[in-house]
């Protein structure tokens, strides 16, 4: 089995990558039950956000992070990064809209850098992070000098 070589700066590129990955993926499925089964509105979003939550889960998990770990805890913090980002998305989009008088479309896409920033941040290191090597440092290790 040949062991693959990650290329740190690329993991910003894979998050990207999936990052519109999944958009595209919610968007298609909310068209689709709207255009085709005239789902309504709020319905066919919650699926098609569902959809691109367990994409991005997924393409995260073993794609991006390449996360071998468990797959329950890693759900639920990543769940978790996402609520919290999805906090701070609107936040600040709020701020800019009422606060500041700012063009509702520049608000929307000002709201995109903290959540992008809190995703990446919060999956790199709290959803999906990397192994410590310590455990395996202390098996090979021997105790008291031996």
């Amino acid at each position: 089995m040949r062991a693959r070589v990650r290329v740190p700066g690329w993991t910003w590129v894979r998050f990207g990558l999936v990052g519109v990955l999944n958009t595209l993926a919610g968007l298609l499925v909310i068209y689709v039950l709207k255009y085709v089964f005239a789902t309504p509105d709020v319905a066919a979003n919650l699926v098609g956000y569902a959809v691109g939550l367990t994409t991005s889960y997924t393409l995260n998990r073993r794609w991006t992070f390449a996360f071998r770990g468990p797959h329950r805890g890693a759900i639920s913090r990543f769940i978790l990064v996402t609520i919290v980002a999805y906090g701070a998305n609107l936040a600040l989009v709020c701020a800019a809209l009422y606060l500041f008088a700012v063009n509702s479309y520049v608000a929307q896409a000002v709201g995109v850098v903290p959540y992008a920033l809190i995703s990446y941040l919060g999956s790199r290191f709290f959803a999906f992070p990397a192994p410590s090597a310590e455990p395996l440092a202390a098996m090979v290790r021997p105790e008291n000098g031996q």
